[in-house]
């Protein structure tokens, strides 16, 4: 007799001794889409790698050019059982960032899967092939243990641009809104809270870019002839940039914040929630940031401003000259309690009231909108139990994702409730040198996936 213990077992027997092999033929393939020369390194993962499983699984599957000339493909399929059972749509992505081969320490290599007690080092193996690939796997144990049924619906979408800001997709999914209608979207990426803490996001912040500029004259001029005697871009920069933000990280432009505050349904699945674990260099520093605020709501519940870059002159190269110019290159997570579009403005009154008139904001705009299920929703608390019951430890919600993903896609144009579970933690170094996966977070996130994908055939699914 089938049983949900059992599909636990043989996801989890499946991690144990094949699944390290199947992720390794995946990483195998470098689909890159941020370095130029791997468009069929991108079209081979769908098409070799990705099609003839899911294939053998009974899903229908298509390869759909990206609609923005340039981007990679998308891949879509679905297994449709009984269209009155509930229908889940799983999402992941098949590209990664740029293989960085010079960077990574002796014995390791990108395209590679190097075991290393206990990590498995490769390029995608946290990011995100590791993630789609568990999810996945356990789906496949399911099936086998129900004998070839799941007792619901899965449409899948997979794409190749997420690493170049998943252009095309907003596109791809309004032209299919119809065929990629769901109830939910159930779907990995990104870190858990801490590695030892299994979790639910239920949206992730977004991102605001812009330069600031001081631009001043022509070209450099003699420091020792003119020194003390004509301004500084780079001086007036740092002070423009301190009257934005303090020197302790709290936000001075105060109508780039939420108006309320912390939403009380945020604030109260952060109440406890840790931050932070996994080996980073960087540290949590709980005077930096907005005062007041928890370490858990200023990243998952608040906005932040970071200075992404900036230059004045030659830093490679100095010479004895006052600079022309100078500019910084900045970025705001933001929540969806604030307005992205009132981001520029706000920042021109700012600057202006200041007296930093001169200081000039340029390439302002939107890179990823935020999104947000209500973590109070019924399908994040039905995905809660379900993982609590497979896993017997409690599972963090958070509101956000710490990282960005596409989530307002699926929101703004199939109203679907998001519950992102990531099988990651945040010392991976994803998008650098030296990625790796985490078998002890794969394993559960394995044994997550079996029991969710069997609690769906089964009765008591939110309406």
């Amino acid at each position: 007799m089938a049983t949900r213990d059992a599909a636990i077992a043989r996801a989890t027997t499946h991690f144990d001794t094949a699944f390290k092999q199947h992720l390794a033929e995946l990483v195998a393939i470098p689909s890159t889409s941020q370095d130029p020369g791997h468009e069929a390194d991108v079209q081979r993962y769908l098409e070799d790698a990705i099609r003839p499983w899911l294939e053998r699984m009974g899903f229908t599957v298509a390869i759909h050019a990206n609609p923005r000339p340039g981007f990679g493909p998308i891949l879509t399929a679905e297994r449709i059982e009984d269209p009155s059972r509930p229908t889940v749509l799983t999402y992941g992505h098949g590209d990664t960032v740029r293989g960085l081969e010079d960077q990574w320490r002796q014995g390791l290599e990108p395209w590679k899967l190097i075991e290393e007690d206990p990590l498995w080092y490769g390029r995608g193996t946290a990011d995100n092939k590791g993630q789609h690939a568990l999810n996945l796997a356990a789906l496949e144990a399911v099936l086998a243990e129900r004998g070839g049924k799941l007792g619901f619906n899965v449409k899948l979408v997979l794409e190749t641009s997420e690493e170049r800001g998943s252009l095309g997709l907003r596109e791809f999914v309004a032209e299919r809104k119809d065929q990629l209608a769901a109830d939910v979207l159930i779907a990995s990426d990104g870190p858990r809270v801490t590695p030892e803490i299994p979790t639910i996001a239920t949206g992730t912040r977004g991102t605001f870019h812009f330069d600031l500029v001081v631009s001043l004259r022509p070209g450099g001029v003699h420091s020792g002839h003119w020194g003390g005697l004509t301004t500084d871009p780079a001086v007036v920069l740092t002070h423009a940039l301190g009257a934005i933000v303090d020197r302790n990280g709290k936000i001075l432009v105060r109508d780039w914040l939420p108006a309320n505050g912390v939403p009380a349904s945020v604030r109260a699945v952060l109440q406890d929630c840790p931050v932070g674990g996994g080996g980073e260099s960087a540290t949590i520093d709980e005077s930096w940031g907005e005062p007041g605020l928890t370490s858990a709501e200023k990243i998952y519940g608040w906005n932040s401003f970071i200075v992404l870059a900036m230059v004045s002159g030659r830093p490679e190269n100095p010479v004895n000259a006052v600079a022309p110019n100078a500019r910084a290159h900045c970025q705001i997570r933001y929540t969806v309690d604030t307005d992205p579009m009132t981001f520029e403005a706000a920042l021109r009154r700012h600057l202006d009231a200041e007296g930093f008139g001169h200081v000039a904001i340029e390439n302002a705009g939107l890179r990823m909108p935020a999104s947000r299920t209500d973590p109070a929703a019924p399908w994040v608390r039905w995905a809660v139990g379900s993982m609590e019951k497979s896993l017997g430890k409690r599972v963090q919600v958070i509101p956000n994702a710490s990282g960005g993903l596409p989530g307002d896609v699926f929101v703004d144009h199939l109203g679907v409730p998001l519950v992102w579970i990531p099988h990651s933690y945040n010392g991976c170094k994803q998008h650098g040198p030296d990625e790796h996966f985490l078998p002890s977070i794969g394993r559960e996130g394995i044994a997550a996936f079996a029991g969710l994908w069997w609690d769906l055939g089964e009765a008591g699914t939110p309406k």
